[in-house]
């Protein structure tokens, strides 16, 4: 199967990690003078469009003039995941159960890849999944950091845990401050829905629970934003500054 996914990052990204592009689609001014010399480097098919055009192909006007055809993004299975990282570095994973905004998983990739992440576990069911719109928003984070999806959350988290990994799920009950929590072991940072937060059952295969405070008004926050606050702690106290 292939897609359409848009935006300058996401394109010049493509053209970067030399992934298989059919054709691009553009605006006549939906490139700077750098991307249209990588794309001629590259001889990728170019066909142009006026923004009508490209706003009822895409079914989206965020396109900022431009997209590129491509198979769909690969997934990966946990032991390919789990053996790409590197040997000798302390390993962080960040399962999202029930994430179903787009925009939510591209900002939590490009965080992911901000601090070198190994991976992110989705759940089969009821879970978004790698669209043009996560592309975008994660402005070629989706290339670089592994996605897994998983059947059963569950029991990937059981299997995890016979392999060393401690699980540290994010919830406001029973929970300690993000603070408070060691992170220097391998990790697997579950971070629940925009709405729900983390399920039962998953949350019973958690180690521990980490909330951070809410000293104002609202009583939570975004979930990419969260899981940002929370990855940079988990960065910091593993790369504390000499």
């Amino acid at each position: 199967m292939t897609q359409y996914v848009y935006g300058k990052n996401v394109v010049r990204q493509c053209l970067y990690h030399n992934k298989k592009i059919y054709e691009i689609i553009m605006t006549k001014t939906g490139a700077d003078p750098k991307l249209r010399q990588l794309m001629n480097e590259k001889q990728v098919p170019i066909r142009i469009m006026d923004r009508k055009q490209m706003d009822a192909l895409l079914k989206n006007s965020s396109h900022q003039g431009i997209a590129a055809k491509i198979d769909d993004y690969r997934t990966y299975d946990m032991d390919e995941i789990l053996a790409a990282i590197p040997e000798g570095k302390l390993p962080l994973l960040i399962m999202l159960d029930g994430l179903e905004d787009p925009h939510n998983l591209g900002a939590i990739l490009r965080t992911a890849d901000a601090i070198g992440a190994d991976g992110i576990i989705l759940g089969k069911h009821r879970s978004v999944s790698l669209t043009p719109t996560v592309a975008k928003v994660s402005t070629g984070a989706i290339e670089t950091v592994k996605v897994g999806i998983v059947n059963n959350l569950s029991q990937t988290l059981e299997m995890l845990k016979k392999r060393g990994f401690w699980i540290v799920g994010t919830d406001a009950q029973d929970a300690m401050n993000y603070r408070d929590a060691r992170y220097d072991v391998p990790l697997v940072l579950v971070v629940g829905s925009e709405g729900f937060g983390i399920s039962t059952l998953v949350r019973r295969h958690c180690d521990y629970a980490i909330s951070l405070p809410m000293r104002g008004s609202v009583t939570s926050l975004n979930a990419s934003v969260a899981c940002g606050i929370l990855l940079y702690e988990i960065d910091a106290q593993r790369h504390p500054r000499k």
